[in-house]
């Protein structure tokens, strides 16, 4: 397989974990709202699974840059790379949130 498959394939791999992590950590806050606080601790485990797999992928493109087989960045690795950094301050909030909500919902 050439790099720019090989970029292409672990970038999206990134992209799609990290994405589904996103979507976890938002419906963890949601179901706090709705006062179901220990699914929505389970929603975050779900995500911090997700998100370790996309961990997993940046971790390869890492690796694929100290070999010194990583010769171009391009606008997907880029994108991923983004992605995987916002959505560890979606999980920040999700989990702040969630205290919040509980706080609340204990007075």
């Amino acid at each position: 397989m050439d790099e720019k498959t090989v970029l292409e394939d672990i970038s999206l791999q990134m992209i799609s974990a990290i994405n589904e992590a996103r979507g976890y950590y938002l419906k963890a806050v949601q179901t706090a709202r709705a006062k179901d606080f220990a699914a929505a601790r389970k929603l975050i485990g779900d995500g911090d699974e997700r998100y370790n797999a996309g961990h997993a992928a940046h971790l390869q493109l890492l690796q694929l840059e100290a070999a010194g087989n990583l010769s171009k960045v391009n606008l997907l690795i880029m994108h991923a790379e983004d992605q995987l950094m916002s959505t560890e301050g979606y999980k920040v909030l999700a989990v702040e949130s969630i205290h919040i909500y509980e706080a609340i919902a204990n007075k």
